[in-house]
């Protein structure tokens, strides 16, 4: 009964959603896509469609909101643009997670934060290597160095199976030395700390925009660019004694990076 009453309400819903989009594209020339799709995530945004849930498919749409499929599709793909579904291909168009707070001002590792969030972690070790010639980058206008041997990993990270960053790792191996046969699948704070007695003193990072480029949309299994945030960062465990240079690329549309100031 109360299913039967849901879908009563949702039908009467579009129905009267028609009734107003008739009248604004009539007096205002506003596009029925476009207020299609604010329908649909004023529903998402008050829970009517929960995080994970199926939203109307192009037929559904179509038979609702009485329009053609290309206004369907539109209404769709606006939606996915904004960053609010994504689709997935054979399945149909979901709701997304709410992006990942990530804080600039603490030292908090991938795995911490996404069980904060209470998310499952997980990575995938693309590569490791030792590299001879060391690292260097510049943050904040202040140029540090790495002096090598350094061990580079390179690691796909998931949240829930879903790839969140992509990231390339810097190590210094003076001071953590074997650290490349090492299971480096979970946390590298956890590994510094346990295995070689190394506490974090401070994080220097700087965070820049992005797009996407094909191995980005591919790392991200993602079918159009989009924004991507692109972070360069040195870690210390003392005042100067570097532990690891990092290049990492996180998924616009999934985090949302704050700053706490006093």
């Amino acid at each position: 009964m109360a299913i039967s009453w849901c879908v009563k309400l949702r039908a009467l819903s579009s129905l009267l959603f028609f009734i107003y989009a008739e009248e604004q594209v009539a007096q205002n020339n506003i596009p029925k896509y476009y207020l299609i799709s604010r329908d649909i995530i004023t529903q998402i945004k008050n829970g009517q469609l929960a995080e994970g849930q199926q939203t109307p498919s192009e037929n559904e749409i179509i038979k609702n909101y009485k329009v053609s499929n290309t206004t369907a599709r539109k209404a769709l793909h606006e939606i996915e643009s904004a960053g609010w579904v994504k689709r997935i291909k054979g399945k149909g168009t979901y709701v997304r997670r709410n992006p990942v707070d990530r804080s600039i001002n603490r030292i908090l590792s991938f795995t911490s934060n996404m069980l904060e969030q209470g998310l499952s972690p997980s990575a995938r070790v693309n590569s490791i290597r030792i590299s001879q010639s060391g690292r260097s980058v510049t943050v904040g206008g202040r140029q540090y160095k790495l002096d090598g041997p350094v061990c580079e990993i390179q690691r796909i990270r998931f949240a829930d199976g879903e790839a969140m960053m992509k990231e390339t790792r810097y190590i210094s191996t003076s001071l953590c030395p074997g650290i490349e046969n090492l299971n480096l699948e979970g946390s590298l704070y956890e590994i510094y700390n346990e295995r070689y007695g190394i506490g974090l003193d401070r994080v220097s990072q700087s965070l820049s925009a992005t797009m996407l480029d094909e191995e980005g949309m591919k790392v991200f299994g993602v079918n159009e660019s989009m924004p991507a945030f692109y972070v360069e960062g040195v870690t210390f465990c003392s005042k100067e004694l570097i532990v690891e240079m990092e290049e990492s690329l996180y998924r616009g549309d999934m985090y949302k990076f704050f700053v706490e100031a006093t």
